[in-house]
């Protein structure tokens, strides 16, 4: 493995509420001149085991957004006080785990989310480690959507009626946009491929995160 660092982007401004009731956002600027200067937050990265070990921001704690969805009142409690930025590939997933959290009784003005991903992070100075290059879990979202239309379309030729398969998919694909969630990223990762080297079980994940 190694570790890399980007030269650091100009300064934003700091966290602030979303209007609508959504998370706060807080810069990748923001959270690179803190990492930098010693007053780092609990960095909560939520992506799947595969992608963190793909790359992911030093000192962040790899807390897969199923896991987190499974025993969100137990890691809202094991976190005590101090800042949570929570963080994903681009965001989307990071901000599932903040409503997450928060519901399960963590308290709404520790909880950010990082406005952007880990590259953007490392882009902004912040110290990235990278390992086995995998893809990310948007691409291979798309990758089987895609598929699973295109041969519902080809299928269609012969069987008319699996043309409505390649309507489901759409059907979720515009439920998954509306709710924030999806329910394909949550199957795809539970695949061997996306789970990493070293698959932990829950307990061994809870009890790596740290007491503030």
């Amino acid at each position: 493995m190694s570790t890399t660092t980007v030269r650091p982007a100009a300064a934003t401004s700091a966290a602030a509420p979303v209007p609508g009731g959504e998370p706060r956002r807080v810069p990748v600027a923001d959270v690179a001149d803190r990492l930098q200067g010693g007053t780092a937050p609990t960095l909560i990265d939520v992506r799947t085991p595969a992608e963190h070990e793909t790359a992911h921001v030093t000192g962040s704690h790899n807390v897969p957004l199923n896991l987190l969805g499974d025993h969100a009142r137990e890691i809202a409690g094991r976190l005590g006080d101090g800042d949570v930025v929570l963080l994903c590939q681009s965001g989307a997933r990071a901000q599932q785990a903040a409503k997450l959290l928060t519901a399960a009784g963590l308290e709404a003005a520790r909880v950010q989310v990082l406005d952007g991903g880990v590259d953007a992070l490392g882009a902004a100075g912040a110290p990235v480690v990278r390992g086995r290059q995998r893809w990310a879990m948007d691409r291979q979202v798309r990758l089987a959507a895609g598929s699973v239309v295109l041969a519902s379309i080809v299928a269609s030729i012969a069987a008319p009626a699996t043309r409505f398969v390649a309507g489901g998919i759409g059907l979720g694909l515009t439920a998954s946009a509306l709710s924030g969630t999806c329910p394909m990223a949550r199957g795809l990762a539970l695949l061997p491929y996306n789970r990493g080297p070293a698959a932990r079980s829950p307990r061994q994940v809870i009890d790596s995160l740290p007491r503030r």
